[in-house]
């Protein structure tokens, strides 16, 4: 079973507010005393927090049910009642929270600590000292809490990189983010080997550097779910940018990048405003001949560079366009 998980249902309930009390004040000096019953305590709230050290959203996985503590009752001495304890979760940087029940955006996580209360607790119930009045000096009577809010919740995480990567399956993806950073993505001749997506930090000139994820590869549909569809397409919408990725003996490249582009675009045609490059890969199967020809049929309108991943060709060269385009 993998250990990166990227979607998660799951029902939160905040907690009870705490009741208000009804006291009346007394001590061995004061037989018929005022009202001074205490407030109830609120109840706990949910909140997610970011944690740039979490990358799966494995740890929820069996928890399928988060509750917070409930307030507790106020008391005499206008003593307000304990708040109900609040419940943290962790998640990675990137996740997005909705109401299950109504696909309604709750709120997103993208930076360290960042906190978002997604359920507030129930507020306390006030006290009977809150009712006094000058024609009723000994209210008997006091609010109860609020009830805790419940519900089903999505947490959906969107892989946060500066480059994503688009291709086909066997497009080299993997292999070029092994040799470019210290990621070890599995690699093999087969589709689909990258069933989860990968992050690699690539060094860069001046100690600077790029987070770059190797994204499992799309088919012709997979904005309708085929393959791995959605799950894959979700993760380039954080992407600063993206590298499309079409080896060398694609019977036409052209053709395979208008697939590619047009499947980005019915998933959400916003991504196609993102900065893009192309890089034609595997070129060291082909000789400065073939290069020269496959020049001449190459997509209009998108930088291209060939590259290989083996013998290093222009790899250098393909990270200098990637920084030219981030910054």
């Amino acid at each position: 079973m993998s250990n990166f998980v990227d979607y998660i249902k799951i029902f939160f309930r905040s907690g009870k507010g705490g009741n208000g009390s009804t006291h009346l004040h007394r001590d061995k000096l004061t037989a018929k005393g005022g009202p001074d019953g205490g407030d109830g305590g609120r109840g706990g709230h949910i909140i997610v927090r970011g944690n740039e050290n979490v990358w799966t959203l494995l740890a929820l996985r069996y928890q399928k049910h988060i509750f917070a503590g409930n307030g507790g009752d106020g008391s005499g001495a206008c003593r307000t009642g304990a708040f109900g304890n609040d419940v943290y979760i962790d998640v990675p940087l990137g996740t997005v929270i909705k109401n299950a029940e109504t696909d309604e955006f709750v709120c997103e996580i993208t930076e360290h600590n960042q906190e978002k209360i997604v359920i507030h607790g129930g507020r306390g119930g006030l006290g009977n000292w809150h009712f006094k009045s000058a024609t009723n000096q000994t209210p008997r009577y006091s609010q109860p809490g609020e009830e805790g809010i419940e519900g089903w919740f999505t947490l959906e995480l969107k892989v946060l990189a500066d480059v994503g990567l688009v291709g086909f399956p066997n497009a080299g993806k993997s292999t070029l983010l092994s040799v470019v950073s210290a990621a070890k993505p599995k690699i093999a001749d087969y589709p689909f080997t990258t069933l989860v997506p990968n992050l690699g930090i690539v060094s860069y000139r001046d100690k600077a550097s790029f987070v770059m994820a190797d994204i499992p590869g799309i088919i012709e549909g997979a904005h309708e779910g085929k393959g791995l569809g959605l799950r894959f397409l979700r993760h380039i919408e954080r992407n600063s940018m993206l590298l499309f990725m079409i080896p060398a003996d694609t019977k036409n490249i052209s053709k395979e990048y208008e697939i590619l582009l047009n499947e980005v675009q019915q998933y959400n045609a916003e991504l196609l405003d993102k900065p893009r490059l192309l890089a034609i890969t595997k070129s060291d199967c082909i000789d400065d001949e073939l290069e020269t020809l496959l020049q001449a049929d190459l997509p209009k309108g998108v930088q291209t560079i060939f590259i290989s991943s083996i013998s290093g060709k222009n790899i250098v060269e393909l990270k200098d366009a990637i920084w030219k385009l981030l910054h």
